[in-house]
């Protein structure tokens, strides 16, 4: 009798948690706007000695002083920190500073001062593997710096980031530099000298599997939260990414805190702030509505330790963001 009274007990208290849970699931809202930033963003220049490299990032910052966690984001081939306003505002909007980081070697001044007939030509040089090591050597060094101006009296940045969760996001060629920074595996040594583990959780816009190589031992031993967004036209107008390819990435996964959207007619520029060349959809708004949704969930369940928001993430409410023919998935 008296095991059954407990029984009823831990029943009645189980029931009554996963109640309050789903309620506070129901009312989470990952679109809504918490603060507005109280400033315009602030553009500052990380230089690397070892490489006497300068790195420029565009920081969003939170209106509360708070230390907050930190999204990095690197920008796509041709591109630069001012890419991708949309998500810095946001993000920042939900207590987050981003950091929006811009490449020498493949950022916008490849192709501003050249002729229009040269551009491609250029581009298609810059997205080199030599210059995917650049990007990823950026990252560490950008997140060593950030350290030291946190602790940096009178610096805008002291006492404003928590670097203990620290989220690393990009489009395309910065997608790439996403994976290679968070978990993807490279042929031989090098993907250990890449892989930062300070990074907690990536999203990876328009991702793509490796041309050398295999997806599963690419990806196989990623061990941190994923989320992958792609299109059904996500072809870039440079390079030999594929819809295929872009969504070879999910199945090699590893289970556990992976997820994958699928946006119907997104062509690559769906993740970007501007058309691209190439492009014959029009722009469709729910895109970024799903992509600010998605991200901010992902954001707030894996930096903040949000259970409302990962309860979000694995249930229904996906779909609500979702347009019919978009796909999602999860494992």
């Amino acid at each position: 009798m008296k095991a059954a009274s407990i029984f009823h007990r831990s029943l009645c208290i189980l029931t009554f948690a996963c109640a309050a849970m789903a309620a506070k699931a129901a009312s989470y809202d990952p679109l809504a706007v918490l603060a507005k930033p109280a400033a315009a963003p602030l553009d500052l220049t990380v230089h690397d000695a070892a490489r006497n490299r300068d790195i420029p990032i565009r920081v969003y910052l939170p209106a509360a002083s708070a230390p907050a966690p930190v999204v990095i984001f690197s920008h796509g081939l041709g591109g630069s920190r001012e890419n991708n306003p949309y998500l810095g505002e946001h993000w920042a909007g939900r207590g987050y500073v981003g950091v929006f980081l811009q490449h020498a070697g493949s950022d916008n001044a490849v192709w501003q001062d050249v002729a229009a007939a040269e551009r491609m030509a250029a581009l298609k040089k810059a997205a080199s593997a030599q210059n995917l090591v650049l990007r990823v050597q950026d990252v560490p060094v950008v997140l060593d710096q950030l350290a030291l101006w946190n602790k940096e009296s009178g610096h805008p940045l002291a006492g404003r980031l928590d670097l203990s969760h620290i989220g690393m996001s990009g489009h395309s060629f910065g997608a790439q530099t996403t994976q290679g920074v968070s978990g993807q595996t490279f042929p031989g040594e090098i993907g250990k000298r890449f892989t930062d583990p300070r990074i907690r959780a990536a999203v990876m816009f328009s991702p793509n599997a490796p041309t050398i190589g295999d997806a599963q031992t690419a990806f196989g031993a990623v061990t941190i939260p994923w989320m992958l967004m792609t299109g059904t036209k996500d072809v870039a107008f440079v390079g030999t990414a594929t819809v295929e390819s872009r969504e070879a990435v999910f199945p090699a996964l590893p289970p556990g805190d992976k997820y994958e959207v699928v946006l119907d007619k997104a062509e690559h520029s769906a993740f970007s702030d501007r058309a691209l060349p190439g492009d014959r959809e029009p722009r469709n708004p729910n895109h970024h509505r799903a992509i600010l949704a998605l991200s901010t969930a992902f954001w707030d369940a894996y930096l903040k330790d949000d259970k409302a928001a990962k309860a979000w993430l694995n249930g229904d409410a996906p779909r609500g963001v979702l347009e019919q023919a978009d796909r999602w998935q999860k494992k």
